[in-house]
């Protein structure tokens, strides 16, 4: 039992990141709104691969919610109803949440297929959320850690709801993007405190300050991040894709900073490293800290003088979200050991 639950935990994890993934690349297509409603689109469990599919039909069964674009707007039906010969309003009524009544396949492929990594990365946590039960008597923290797991996985999609119904408004996006985080944090968490079996790394009370001072580092520099692309979201809402050259008109003081921030972040962990082979207290992991932290300084220095090529966007919110990881395990693992846990 405890080696299945770890296995699904895992799973969860890797699934977690997938949705991540998929987000980044929903923004980097531009395909947030692929979807205008949630939780089906357009009005159907699996969307619409052509236009002519969104147009009015005479003489069709239209279900409940199905939605039809008329006159450059989004019109929902009512109740279940057969059409007659022409269109009538009384079956019909506008879609208010937003005005957004664009179809583009590709667009609402990608989108869709985010929604899908979502719903597919819940399954797993549901399951292991019934069998935590099982240590309820062992370690209690086990199943209540599960269960605020699975209500965040819940929150998630009712942000997830609140960013197409505000037609991909920057803050809630930003939100959102926080939120996978938390979880993250939760799950790895509940791998932390589930495993037996411990490699046995030194405690050193310099590196562990350090090393949550480099994760708080980090994570201004993701609110940092989070407010440039929020003001990058409004650049390209305001002159649109293609003018890749224009976005960094103007840019707040946040950009500024959060280019400058991050020398001392690397440097931080450039002395973490050294410390920890100093004193060998064997946390390889920060070999990947690192290498993550290059990759994020190439992909933020792509961006800014490069005038942003394709998917380094994305890739840089994605490396951002590993490292995050990396660190908060990391923070785990280098903590004052503690009385040992009863055996699972």
């Amino acid at each position: 039992m405890h080696k299945k639950f770890r296995t699904l935990v895992k799973t969860a994890l890797v699934l977690v990141y997938v949705v991540i993934i998929a987000g980044a690349v929903v923004r980097m297509t531009g395909s947030g709104m692929g979807c205008p409603d949630w939780p089906k689109c357009f009005g159907y469990y699996i969307p619409p691969t052509e236009a002519s599919e969104l147009e009015f039909k005479p003489h069709f069964e239209y279900k409940k919610g199905i939605v039809i674009i008329k006159d450059e707007a989004l019109l929902v039906a009512k109740s279940n109803f057969n059409s007659g010969d022409t269109l009538n309003l009384e079956h019909w009524e506008p879609y208010t949440k937003h005005d957004y009544a664009t179809y583009n396949p590709v667009h609402t492929w990608v989108e869709y297929i985010n929604r899908l990594s979502g719903a597919l990365s819940g399954i797993p946590i549901l399951i292991f959320t019934v069998m935590s039960f099982w240590f309820w008597r062992k370690n209690i923290w086990i199943p209540l850690l599960s269960v605020l797991i699975l209500f965040s996985m819940g929150f998630q999609a009712w942000l997830g709801k609140t960013v197409v119904d505000s037609n991909l408004s920057p803050y809630k996006i930003t939100i959102h993007m926080v939120m996978a985080l938390v979880i993250v944090a939760f799950i790895l968490y509940l791998i932390y405190i589930t495993k037996t079996e411990r490699k046995p790394f030194k405690y050193n009370a310099f590196f562990y300050k350090l090393l949550i001072f480099s994760s708080v580092l980090t994570l201004i520099q993701i609110v940092l991040g989070t407010q440039v692309r929020q003001f990058i979201d409004e650049q390209i809402k305001a002159l649109g894709y293609g003018t890749n050259a224009l976005w960094l008109n103007d840019a707040p003081i946040s950009f500024y900073i959060h280019r400058s921030f991050s020398i001392l972040v690397l440097a931080v962990n450039v002395l973490l490293l050294y410390i920890n082979k100093k004193h060998h207290l064997k946390h390889d992991k920060l070999n990947w800290v690192i290498l993550l932290l290059i990759l994020e300084t190439i992909t933020g220095i792509l961006m800014a003088n490069f005038d942003f090529p394709f998917g380094t966007q994305s890739l840089h919110i994605v490396l951002a979200s590993i490292l995050f990881g990396f660190q908060f395990y990391l923070i785990l693992e280098g903590s004052k050991p503690k009385n040992k846990i009863q055996s699972l």
